[in-house]
């Protein structure tokens, strides 16, 4: 039987999507040893590989047929812009993607004018201002708290994942727009859909069971 291999985003989406599997009897014993050392964790049983990758690019491994199957957030399938399938929402870690700043902001973002957006999602950022809003805006990359750019005047407002808006507020910036709710996704590769498409199909369906 051929191994089916799922990437998953380190950290707590990879434990919660665990906690799934593990409902629907797909569980893998070498995932639970904190210690060890393993990249590839496997359940020879059922015939299923497990990996952990950094969220960004569990995409780049899901397009390129090195996993099968990925888990990852929305925000990063977006971003990364990779050719794959997206067939089921698991409704975790849901949050959206917003355009915030101080209230003051408003006004240069309904008038069109030319700002600075900053951000971590670039492909995000320019597509929802060129393509949707249809404001030339200059964006600036960046890693750390996008928060502290328009605090500093880097930038007139951001583009950043929300999910309660506490930080924004303790920090005198507020929602301004929503570009699109957030989620965790899974992806599968193209060829895999058509060659595992039993099995693939039968594990999107019961996990689809399990979370509804």
């Amino acid at each position: 039987m051929r191994y089916i291999t799922i990437a998953l985003a380190k950290g707590r989406l990879a434990r919660q999507t665990m906690g799934i599997l593990e409902q629907i009897g797909i569980s893998c014993a070498e995932m639970e040893d904190k210690d060890s050392r393993k990249l590839i964790f496997t359940n020879d049983e059922l015939g299923f590989k497990f990996f952990l990758a950094k969220a960004n690019d569990v995409p780049t491994y899901v397009e390129y047929g090195a996993a099968d199957i990925g888990i990852v957030g929305k925000d990063t399938i977006v971003e990364e812009g990779r050719n794959l399938y997206e067939v089921l929402d698991l409704k975790l870690g849901k949050c959206r993607m917003c355009v915030a700043g101080p209230a003051s902001a408003r006004e240069c973002l309904n008038n069109g004018s030319m700002i600075r957006v900053a951000t971590k999602y670039p492909k995000i950022a320019k597509d929802y201002f060129n393509n949707i809003k249809h404001q030339t805006v200059e964006i600036i990359k960046l890693n750390g708290s996008i928060e502290l750019a328009p605090i500093v005047g880097l930038s007139e407002v951001i583009v950043d994942i929300v999910e309660t808006g506490s930080t924004l507020r303790e920090n005198g910036l507020e929602v301004l727009e929503e570009i699109m709710p957030l989620s965790a996704r899974m992806v599968v590769n193209r060829v895999s859909m058509k060659m595992e498409q039993e099995r693939i199909a039968k594990l999107i369906e019961d996990m689809r069971k399990t979370i509804s």
